[in-house]
């Protein structure tokens, strides 16, 4: 029988074969898998961290593709009637893609990375609001 250069045997018979690897090997067969996301091709966000990732990240192509919008919804004190589409888009895939219990308990990140990304880097345009 030839043994894969790679493989769990080669390394088990392997003189530096130790305690570590072994529990590589253990925990890449037995660890818990995350659940995919409605599209069944990501994983599901499972913490807070990557869930506010996920909201900046929606909220930075928000602004990158929609720049335009965005000076004239500042100016117009409209941003977020003029950019409801795309709010509405992104908010629909930040909830497709953290667990359902994370999106319940921290919703408002997807809210918050808007105004930090969308409102605050603006404020050298003129508008009535400030």
């Amino acid at each position: 029988m030839r043994i894969n250069r790679s493989s769990p045997e080669r390394m088990m018979r392997s003189r530096a074969f130790g305690a570590t690897n072994l529990n590589f090997i253990v925990m890449s067969v037995i660890a818990p898998v995350r659940p995919l996301s409605d599209d069944g091709l990501m994983a599901l966000i499972d913490n807070d961290d990557a869930a506010r990732r996920l909201a900046r990240a929606i909220a930075s192509d928000i602004s990158l593709y929609n720049e335009r919008k965005i000076n004239e919804g500042i100016e117009g004190d409209n941003l977020f009637e003029a950019l409801s589409e795309q709010i509405e888009e992104g908010r629909a895939l930040y909830s497709r893609r953290v667990l359902p219990e994370l999106y319940e308990r921290i919703y408002y990140f997807y809210d918050r990375a808007l105004v930090d990304i969308l409102v605050k880097t603006k404020g050298h345009i003129a508008s009535k609001l400030w």
